[in-house]
C-alpha cells in the first residue's frame, strides 16, 4: 500500500512542477514584448533610470510602463530661394534644396535623451524635429555656402556636403546625421535680387559682367557659323543645282525616246484592235439579226396562242356566269319565298304572345286593384282603432290633470287661509306687546317728569301724553285693519289665481283633445292619400307594363324587318357583279311599273276632273251636231287629245315656254284686248268648239 501512495505523490508533484512550468511560459509570453525593427522600447521600471531595450523585454503590468519609439530614418529638407537663396563667397546667390537624413542613435543614452528632450510620440514627428534642427542646419548652410564659391559650389558638391557634415557636427542632441544631399542648386533669377542689398548689388554686377562677355562672345560664334554655314549652303546649292540640270537633260532624252517607241508600237496596236473589233462587230451584227428573227416570230406564236385560250376561257367563263346566276335567281325567290312564309308565322306567334300578355296584364291589375283594397281596409282599421286609443288617452289625461289641478287650487287655498290667520295672529300679538312697552316707557316718563317738572306742566303733560297715546292707539288698530284686509285681499287673489290654473288646466285638455282629433283625422287623410297614391302607382306600373309589352312587340317586329333587311342587303353583297346588275335591272323595272300605275291613277284623277269640269261646261251650250254623232264625238275626240298633247307639251317643255313667253311679250297690247274681246264676245259653246 506504501508504493501505490508514494507513487501518486510523485506524479502529483510531477504535474505540478509541469504546471508551474506551463504557468511561467503563458506569464512568460504574455509579458514579453517584442520590438519591431526602426524601433526602441523603452520601459520604465521600478529603478530610477528607464531601460532601454532594441529586440524585447519582460514588461509586467501594474508594475512597469513601456512606451515605443520610432528610430527609423527621418527626411528634412531645407529650401532656399528667391531673396532667401544662399549667399556664396563670390556675393553671388543660390537657390538650394538640401535634404539632412536623421535618425535616433541606437544607443541607450541617446533613445532617453531624446524622449527626455522632445518626447517619445514626437521623436519620429517630421514637424517637431523640423523645427527642433532647422535653424541648426540653415545656419550650417549659410557658413559653408559663405566660403565657396558660386562655381565650384557646383562643380565640388562632395566638398560642399562635406563640410556641412562637418559644420554640422556630432551634437544633436541623441540624433545622428546619416548623410546629406543636394536635391537642388541653380543661380537665384536676377529679377530676384535686391538692388539696394549691397551684397546683391555685387552679384548683379558680377552676373551682368560675366553674362554680357559670354553673350558677346556667343554672338560672335554664332555669326561666324552662320556665316560659314551660309557660304557651305552656296557652295552645295551650286553644285546641286549643276548635278540636277544635267540629270534633267539625260531624263528628258530618254523620256523623248521612250515617249517616241510608245506612239509607234501604240498606233500599231491601235490598228490591229480595229481590225479585230470591225470583225467581231460583223459577226455580232449577223448574229443578233438571226436572234431577232426568231425572238419575233416566237413572240407571234405565243400571242396567237395567247388569244386562242383567252378566247376559250372567256366563253367558258360566260356560261358559268350565266348558270351561275340562274342559279342566285332561283335560290333568292325561294329564299324570299320563305322568309315571308317565316314572318306571317312569327306574326302569328307574336299576335298570340300579344294576347297571353294583354290577358296576363289585365289578371295582374285584377289583383293588384284587390291587394290595395285590402291594404285600404287594413289601414282604415288600424287608423279607427288607434284614433280611439289617442282619444281615450287625451280624455284620460285632461281629466287627471284637471282632478290634480283642482286639488291643488284647493290645498292652496287652505293654506292661504292659514297662512292670514297666522299673520293676523303674528301682529295682533305685535301690536300688544309695543302697546305694553309704550304704556312702560310712558309711566317712567311720567315718574321722571313729575320729579322735574313743576306742578303746572305736569298738567299740560299728562293732557299731552294722554293724547299721544290715544293717538298711537287709534294707529295700530288702523294698522290692524289694514293687515287684516291685506290677509282677505290675498286669499281672494290666491283662490282666484287657483280657479285661473283650473280653467286653463280645462282649456288645455280641451286643446289636447282637438289635437288628438286632429291628428287621428291627419292620419286617417294620410292613409287614404297613402292608398290612393299605392293604387295610383299599381295603375301606373300596369299601364307602363302595358307599354313596354306593346313597345317589345313593335320592337321584336322593327328587330325582324331590320335582320330581313340586312340579310337581304347581305345577300345582295355576297353577289357578282352581274347578278347585283339583274337585280338593279329587276328593281328598277318594279319602281318605273310603280310609277307608271301612279301616273296612271293620277291621270284617271285628272280625266274625270276634267270631264267633270267639260260637262258642266257644255251642259247649257247651243251646239249643232253635222256629220252625225259617231263623226261628231270623233271630232271632238281628236280636237281634245290635240290639246291635251299641246298643252302638255308647253307644260313640261322650257324651252316652248320661253318662246310662247317671247312672243307674248312681243305682241301688241291692243291687238290682244281685241282678240280677248272677240273671244269674250263668242257664245260660250262655240268658244268650247274652238278650243
Amino acid at each position: 500500500m506504501s508504493l501505490p501512495s508514494s507513487a501518486f505523490t510523485i506524479l502529483t508533484l510531477v504535474g505540478l512542477g509541469v504546471l508551474i512550468v506551463f504557468v511561467l511560459l503563458m506569464m512568460f509570453k504574455a509579458f514579453y514584448i517584442k520590438v519591431p525593427q526602426g524601433t526602441a522600447l523603452i520601459v520604465n521600471d521600478m529603478s530610477s533610470t528607464p531601460k532601454v531595450h532594441f529586440t524585447g523585454a519582460l514588461v509586467y503590468p501594474v508594475i512597469y510602463k513601456k512606451e515605443f519609439m520610432k528610430i527609423s530614418l527621418i527626411t528634412l529638407e531645407v529650401d532656399r530661394r528667391a531673396k532667401d537663396g544662399l549667399i556664396c563667397k563670390d556675393n553671388m546667390r543660390a537657390d538650394i534644396t538640401v535634404a539632412f537624413y536623421l535618425r535616433v542613435n541606437e544607443t541607450q543614452q541617446d533613445v532617453l535623451k531624446v524622449a527626455k528632450a522632445i518626447g517619445v510620440d514626437r521623436a519620429s514627428d517630421r514637424t517637431a524635429v523640423n523645427e527642433l534642427f532647422n535653424a541648426k542646419f540653415s545656419e550650417a548652410l549659410k557658413t559653408v555656402g559663405k566660403q565657396i564659391d558660386f562655381v565650384k559650389l557646383f562643380e565640388n558638391r562632395q566638398e560642399f556636403r562635406d563640410r556641412i557634415i562637418e559644420v554640422i557636427g556630432n551634437d544633436l542632441n541623441g540624433y545622428i546625421l546619416e548623410d546629406v544631399a543636394i536635391d537642388y542648386l541653380e543661380q537665384t533669377p536676377k529679377s530676384s535680387l535686391d538692388p539696394t542689398n549691397i551684397l546683391d548689388a555685387e552679384g548683379i554686377r558680377k552676373i551682368t559682367e560675366l553674362t554680357a562677355a559670354q553673350n558677346v562672345i556667343t554672338n560672335e560664334l554664332e555669326r561666324n557659323e552662320q556665316l560659314a554655314i551660309t557660304k557651305k549652303n552656296v557652295e552645295t546649292r551650286e553644285a546641286m543645282l549643276a548635278l540636277e540640270r544635267q540629270q534633267a537633260d539625260a531624263e528628258a532624252r530618254q523620256k523623248r525616246e521612250i515617249q517616241t517607241i510608245q506612239a509607234r508600237e501604240q498606233a500599231e496596236t491601235a490598228k490591229v484592235q480595229e481590225e479585230e473589233r470591225l470583225k467581231s462587230e460583223n459577226a455580232r451584227i449577223s448574229v443578233q439579226e438571226q436572234l431577232d428573227i426568231r425572238e419575233e416570230n416566237r413572240q407571234r406564236e405565243v400571242e396567237v396562242a395567247q388569244q386562242n385560250r383567252q378566247r376559250a376561257v372567256v366563253i367558258e367563263v360566260e356560261k358559268v356566269t350565266r348558270a351561275k346566276d340562274l342559279e342566285i335567281v332561283a335560290r333568292e325567290r325561294e329564299v324570299e319565298l320563305n322568309r315571308i312564309e317565316k314572318e306571317k308565322a312569327l306574326e302569328e306567334q307574336r299576335k298570340e304572345i300579344a294576347n297571353v300578355i294583354r290577358d296576363r296584364i289585365a289578371v295582374e291589375k285584377t289583383v293588384a286593384q284587390e291587394e290595395e283594397r285590402i291594404k285600404e281596409v287594413r289601414q282604415v282599421s288600424e287608423a279607427d282603432r288607434a284614433k280611439q286609443v289617442l282619444v281615450l288617452h287625451a280624455q284620460a289625461k285632461a281629466e287627471e290633470e284637471m282632478v290634480r289641478q283642482v286639488k291643488q287650487a284647493e290645498a292652496d287655498e287652505t293654506s292661504s287661509k292659514h297662512k292670514a290667520v297666522e299673520i293676523t295672529t303674528l301682529a295682533q300679538a305685535e301690536l300688544e306687546s309695543a302697546g305694553k312697552q309704550s304704556e312702560a316707557k310712558k309711566k317712567m316718563a311720567e315718574g321722571i317728569e313729575a320729579e322735574r317738572a313743576a306742578p303746572g306742566l305736569a298738567d299740560a303733560r299728562v293732557r299731552e301724553i294722554t293724547a299721544a297715546a290715544i293717538e298711537k292707539e287709534g294707529m295700530a288698530k288702523a294698522r290692524v285693519v289694514a293687515e287684516t284686509m291685506g290677509a282677505e285681499a290675498k286669499g281672494e287673489q290666491e283662490k282666484g289665481m287657483a280657479q285661473a290654473r283650473v280653467m286653463e288646466a280645462q282649456a288645455d285638455a280641451k286643446q289636447k283633445l282637438g289635437l288628438s282629433d286632429a291628428k287621428v283625422l291627419e292620419e286617417n287623410l294620410f292613409a287614404q292619400a297613402r292608398g290612393e297614391e299605392q293604387l295610383g302607382s299599381a295603375k301606373a306600373k300596369a299601364n307602363r307594363d302595358l307599354g313596354m309589352s306593346e313597345a317589345d312587340v313593335l320592337l321584336q317586329k322593327l328587330k325582324s324587318e331590320a335582320e330581313g333587311l340586312s340579310q337581304k342587303f347581305g345577300a345582295l353583297d355576297s353577289l357578282s357583279d352581274q347578278s347585283r346588275a339583274h337585280e338593279e335591272f329587276r328593281m328598277q323595272l318594279e319602281k318605273n311599273f310603280e310609277q307608271a300605275i301612279a301616273g296612271i291613277d293620277a291621270n284617271k284623277e285628272v280625266a274625270k276632273e276634267q270631264a267633270d269640269v267639260l260637262a258642266a261646261a257644255l251642259s247649257k251650250a247651243n251646239i249643232d251636231i253635222v256629220g252625225g254623232e259617231g263623226a261628231f264625238f270623233d271630232s271632238f275626240a281628236k280636237a281634245l287629245s290635240v290639246g291635251k298633247a299641246i298643252e302638255g307639251v308647253a307644260g313640261k317643255s322650257p324651252i316652248v315656254q320661253d318662246v310662247l313667253q317671247r312672243l307674248l311679250n312681243k305682241g301688241d297690247d291692243k291687238s290682244v284686248a281685241k282678240i280677248e274681246g272677240k273671244v269674250d264676245g263668242k257664245p260660250a259653246g262655240e268658244t268650247a268648239l274652238d278650243s
